[in-house]
């Protein structure tokens, strides 16, 4: 079913008040802070609880020690943790999903107004960056749960405890600034690897993806070309190396983790060595203890370290993979029909098969609109291949193609074609929708279907609502559909591969005919087993 983007903009969400945004991330960075604080507290004075009856113990004081104000600041400590983290999660998670509202309506609107997701040819979507838009705006809707939340927090913890250690036992903040420079730059190391790795798990999958996709699509003319068990054994590959480099995150994260879960320990270790070189003893020793363990209790949030880290790389990997779409879509729908084309220059186009063997000398020609040219040769000569290069959906030839002097680069010209294969696929849905045309109005597709000498079959199934399948159709009725999908087109190129095919010569001639004379205005390109041309068709032999 197509969603228009009239559609997707009346029923988008009333946008949510600045103040009930702001406020939970307040309530729940409240929260935060108030949860690490009596982490630290907790510890604190447990140690300092536990030294105190200690050194009472060894004397009359014994008898008089209060230890009901400390234990109940335990109970207090312990119980306000608990309840605070409970509550950042409660609250966080609310104010996420808030946030994600919010956001989500703006990305997906922009993805519903790129062209290419809802007007071009199905079997070319970007089916392979989906599975990234949708983990990148996860990534992004969570990315303030997940990093900004901790970060604030073990920041003004470590705040609070370098000014206690400076008030309690200044020496030690010596070696917790080598430590702090240690941790940082092990995290820029990390960070930098990580991100590395990312990209490259990122880049593997799409690749991968791509190629399995094209596989299958081209898996007749690759089985006789020996070359689908290559191609799949190479997107295997990838899928490893992505696996590969995904193990590489986790053993620096196990790193990283390692480092962090040393932090507290060796910080409290710091502290108390300082308070005794300073002459610190019994009584006077209580006090450092309680900073010293308090470090060891934040050394316990650090360990969420390699968390933090993971997030802040993917947040940043989605925000590019995000910006890169908006782009797309700004540029893409800046206008509601592709632009004029008049002519396409092909420059030295180096021609060869799937599996990388050459056909043939490199090739150079103009196209021009109202000029049809075909493509005349046997099977193995690269008609369709070609036809694909020329779309932008293989090859990587940018420079070649121009017009007007300008250069069109791959996205251009994939947004300036209409590629027919031959071998039509039909969608298990109906008529109307297997047209690929959702603006297109009941009497434009059926006065496409008529061109195509298709009007009574379509009628005997049920019309334009009638529901369709692969099996339904015959090849050449396959065919014909797939040509009326071509005059549905608005793409200023139109790429026909084997357009007569399964049709029998008179037929076929007389629907080419009619297709051409209603495509006059267009750049058309068409590919043919023998020389029966249409009129006036420029005529290149491979």
């Amino acid at each position: 079913m197509s969603i228009k983007v009239a559609e997707i903009k009346q029923t988008k969400p009333a946008p949510i008040p600045a103040k009930s945004r702001k406020s939970p991330w307040r309530l729940a960075i409240l929260f935060a802070l108030a949860a690490i604080a009596s982490g630290i507290l907790l510890t604190g004075v447990s140690a300092w609880f536990l030294g105190a009856v200690a050194l009472a113990g060894l004397g009359p004081a014994a008898f008089t020690f209060n230890f009901h104000t400390p234990a109940a600041f335990v109970r207090l400590f312990a119980l306000t943790k608990t309840a605070c983290k409970y509550g950042e999660r409660v609250v966080g998670h609310r104010a996420a999903l808030l946030d994600q509202v919010r956001r989500r309506t703006g990305l997906f609107t922009a993805m519903a107004l790129v062209p290419s997701t809802r007007a071009t040819g199905w079997q070319f979507g970007n089916q392979d960056r989906l599975a990234d838009y949708i983990d990148d705006v996860e990534d992004v809707d969570f990315a303030r749960l997940r990093v900004g939340m901790p970060v604030l927090a073990l920041t003004a913890g470590a705040a609070a405890l370098v000014i206690a250690t400076a008030w309690f036992a200044s020496l030690a903040l010596a070696p917790i600034a080598v430590l702090g420079l240690a941790i940082g730059l092990m995290h820029t190391w990390a960070s930098s690897r990580v991100t590395r790795q990312w990209a490259s798990v990122r880049s593997s999958r799409r690749t991968a993806g791509q190629q399995i996709g094209s596989a299958l699509a081209a898996l007749v003319p690759l089985k006789a070309e020996r070359a689908f068990s290559s191609l799949l054994q190479e997107a295997f590959s990838l899928f490893s190396a992505a696996e590969a480099n995904t193990l590489a995150q986790r053993c620096a994260f196990a790193f990283v983790d390692l480092l962090a879960g040393l932090a507290g320990p060796l910080a409290a270790l710091s502290v108390l060595l300082a308070a005794w070189h300073a002459g610190h003893r019994d009584d006077a020793l209580l006090y450092p203890a309680f900073v010293a363990f308090g470090w060891l209790a934040f050394g316990e949030s650090v360990q969420t370290a390699s968390r933090i880290l993971q997030g802040h790389v993917r947040e940043r990997a989605a925000r590019a993979g995000l910006d890169d779409w908006r782009a797309t879509a700004d540029t893409e729908s800046s206008s509601t029909s592709p632009a004029p084309l008049q002519t396409l220059v092909l420059d030295s186009i180096p021609r060869q098969a799937p599996d990388g063997r050459r056909l043939g000398d490199a090739m150079s020609l103009t196209l021009r609109a109202g000029q049809p040219t075909v493509l005349v040769g046997a099977s193995g000569t690269g008609k369709t291949t070609l036809l694909k290069q020329i779309a932008g959906w293989l090859g990587a030839d940018d420079g070649r193609y121009t017009s007007d002097g300008n250069i069109l680069h791959t996205a251009t010209r994939r947004a300036l074609s209409y590629l027919g294969l031959h071998d039509a696929a039909i969608l298990s849905d109906t008529v109307r929708a297997n047209l690929f045309a959702p603006d297109a109005t009941d009497d434009a597709c059926w006065q496409a279907i008529e061109a195509v000498e298709l009007r009574p079959r379509i009628e005997t199934a049920g019309g334009l609502d009638a529901w369709i399948t692969q099996d339904v159709l015959s090849l050449g009725e396959a065919q014909r559909l797939n040509l009326a999908r071509a005059l549905l087109s608005d793409a200023p190129l139109m790429l026909l591969d084997e357009p007569t095919e399964h049709l029998d010569s008179a037929q076929g001639l007389r629907i080419l005919e009619r297709v051409l004379h209603c495509s006059a205005d267009r750049i058309v390109v068409y590919s043919s087993h023998n020389e029966q041309a249409a009129q006036d068709a420029v005529q290149i032999t491979l």
